[in-house]
C-alpha cells in the first residue's frame, strides 16, 4: 500500500494578536495513492489549515507531513514551489478564475508556470476542458459561464499538468445539488485513476457518497476514519 499523504503529530498554532489558537493538535493521518479522502468537521475545526500543510502552503510547527515520500518542510522555497507546481492540483471554493482571461488561458496558467509554451499550453487546456465538457466554451470569460461551469474550469485547471495530488476546498458548497452531483461525478470519472490521489474538505453531506473513506475533525483532532457508511451512521447519530 504505497502513500500520497503521511503526516505524523502533525501540529499547527496560530498567534492572533497575542492569542495562541491551536488549529492542529497532533494530527495522525495517511491517505492512500488512488483513494478520495474527504476532511469533514464543524467550521474552524482545521480541515483548511491541514490542507494547507499536506499541500506545503503551510510549514507545520510540530511533526512531520511527507508527500510521495517527501518532506515539504525540508526543501527551499524554490524547491517546495517547483515541487507543488509538478504534483498538486488546486480545486478553491470560490474557483479564483481570472474574469479577463478565457477559460482556456485560465486553465494553460499551471502548464505555463511550469515553463510550456502559451500556444502548446492553450491547446492542451482546450483539450482538458473537452474531457470536463467545455469543449465549446474555452473562449468564454468566467463572467458568461454559470457557476457550474465556472467550477468545472476550475477543475480543468487543477487537472491540466497532470498532478499526482489534487486538494480541493469545498468544491460543491457553492452549486445546487443536481449540479453539485454533477461536478463530483465528473471529478470522479476525470480526475481519479490508480496513480492520482483526491483530498475533498466539505461540509456538503450530499457528496459523501462519492468518498472512498472520510476524517472527521474536530478542534484540531482527526476524530475518526472510516468507510463511508460507517462514517455516515457516526455523523447522523451526532446530528
Amino acid at each position: 500500500m504505497e502513500l500520497a499523504v503521511s503526516c505524523k503529530n502533525v501540529s499547527k498554532v496560530y498567534d492572533t494578536g497575542g492569542q495562541k489558537v491551536t488549529a492542529l493538535n497532533c494530527i495522525d493521518l495517511d491517505i492512500i495513492i488512488g483513494e478520495l479522502m474527504m476532511l469533514v468537521g464543524p467550521s474552524g475545526c482545521g480541515k483548511t489549515t491541514l490542507i494547507s500543510v499536506v499541500a506545503g502552503i503551510l510549514d507545520q510547527d510540530n511533526g512531520s507531513c511527507e508527500l510521495f515520500g517527501e518532506n515539504l518542510q525540508d526543501m527551499s522555497s524554490k524547491d517546495k514551489l517547483n515541487f507543488r507546481a509538478r504534483n498538486i492540483g488546486f480545486v478553491f471554493q470560490s474557483f479564483n478564475l481570472l474574469p479577463s482571461l478565457n477559460a482556456a488561458e485560465n486553465v494553460s496558467i499551471p502548464l505555463i508556470l511550469n515553463g510550456m509554451k502559451r500556444f502548446e499550453a492553450e491547446r492542451k487546456a482546450v483539450t482538458v476542458l473537452e474531457q470536463v465538457g467545455l469543449g465549446d466554451r474555452w473562449k468564454f470569460l468566467p463572467s458568461q459561464l454559470s457557476g457550474g461551469q465556472q467550477q468545472r474550469v476550475a477543475i480543468a485547471r487543477a487537472l491540466v499538468h497532470n498532478p499526482r495530488l489534487i486538494v480541493c476546498d469545498e468544491p460543491t458548497s457553492a452549486l445546487d445539488h443536481v449540479t453539485g452531483q454533477n461536478v463530483m461525478t465528473m471529478l470522479k470519472d476525470v480526475a481519479m485513476h490508480k496513480e492520482r490521489t483526491l483530498v475533498i474538505v466539505t461540509h456538503d453531506a450530499r457528496i459523501f457518497d462519492f468518498a472512498d473513506r472520510i476524517a472527521e475533525m474536530d478542534d484540531g483532532h482527526i476524530v475518526t476514519v472510516g468507510g463511508i457508511k460507517a462514517k455516515k451512521l457516526s455523523l447522523n447519530s451526532a446530528s
